[in-house]
């Protein structure tokens, strides 16, 4: 089968390499899509050692597909079934797993493509627990959700309780996941949503997905947020950029008794001390991916026909193209790689 490997530091290829056989409790899927995440463009550009995933392994985390062939002591999946996969590699037996908190299990630490062999090929084989079947939904519409929809989904859900019906919540990034962010906040809650970006495109794109109030990314937002809040400060916080000056405008924008969640990993860093908070009683929290409980609410909101799924289709073959209009910022929402 192909696989777009990254065969050794900074040198990612695509290649021919044997196909994945149906081990003990596992199931072989053909691909029907796997999204790209600017994860994947870190871990090219990582330079040796940097991280702890040594290559070689396939990359991509965002995964869908149809079950190719199931290996002994699978109950539940039978070859044809339509799948999303997990991205994180949870063990299911721990007890942060059996609490709920698979996206904390120490074996989620790596995963499908990032350590591990992941979805930019033809096949993968992953174990029945990490397979959700999806039903009628097609594979390249359910390869997104399962990273880009269930990350800001389960950023939402952390600040859910404090979203009432008179509260602003502001969402800082309104890419590939700050636009299911604010499609989330729509869905599940009465406050007033604030979208923040650099790009035009992509603000007409929050504004077309519900958002009540869209700011380009300047020196002004602050002060637009007060105006907007009665001086008061936005009630919660969505930071899917992580920039230095997303993470100022965050701290800067929030309410006492408000939420901050860091989604974004471009670097920034929030200064953290007593005479450095940006309002008493704020909690500041980095959330990490999303449990299987998110993805199977995610899945059926999406099955029921409740989320608006943009994404933007490339060939295997042209998967270094797709990573470069991630790169550059030309995608509007999430790249998509069909096999």
């Amino acid at each position: 089968m192909l696989a777009y490997r990254l065969v050794d530091w900074q040198k990612p290829q695509l290649v021919d390499m044997p196909a994945p056989e149906a081990s003990i409790g596992n199931v072989v899927i053909r691909i029907g899509g796997a999204g790209l995440c600017g994860t994947d463009v870190k871990l090219i550009a990582a330079p040796p050692g940097s991280t702890p995933f040594i290559p070689p392994y396939t990359l991509g985390h965002e995964i869908a597909g149809w079950v190719h062939e199931v290996g002994p002591g699978v109950s539940t999946l039978r070859p044809g079934d339509a799948v999303a996969v997990s991205a994180g590699a949870f063990c299911g037996r721990c007890a942060l797993c059996a609490s709920g908190h698979t996206n904390y299990c120490a074996a989620a630490q790596s995963g499908r493509g990032f350590g591990q062999d992941g979805g930019l090929a033809e096949f993968i084989s992953v174990p029945e627990r990490h397979a959700v079947p999806i039903g009628d939904l097609a594979p390249e519409d359910a390869a997104p959700l399962t990273d880009a929809a269930v990350t800001a989904y389960h950023a939402v859900r952390q600040v859910y309780p404090k979203l009432g019906p008179e509260s602003t919540t502001v969402v800082i990034g309104t890419g590939g996941l700050g636009g299911y962010g604010v499609q989330f906040l729509r869905l599940l809650c009465p406050t007033t949503v604030v979208a923040i970006d650099t790009s035009p495109m992509r603000l007409e794109f929050a504004s077309a997905l519900g958002a009540h109030v869209t700011l380009p990314a300047d020196d002004t937002n602050v002060a637009s947020i007060r105006d907007l809040t009665g001086g008061q400060g936005a009630d919660a916080v969505l930071d899917f950029v992580g920039t230095e000056s997303a993470v100022h405008t965050a701290m800067a924008s929030v309410r006492p008794l408000g939420s901050i969640r860091l989604v974004g990993g471009a670097g920034g860093s929030v200064p953290f001390g007593h005479s450095t908070l940006p309002a008493h009683g704020v909690d500041i929290v980095s959330p990490v991916g999303s449990t299987l409980r998110d993805l199977i609410d995610v899945l059926a909101l999406a099955r029921a026909g409740r989320l608006r799924i943009e994404s933007e289709r490339y060939s295997l073959a042209d998967v270094e193209q797709a990573y470069d209009a991630l790169r550059d910022g030309r995608l509007l929402s999430r790249a998509v790689v069909v096999p």
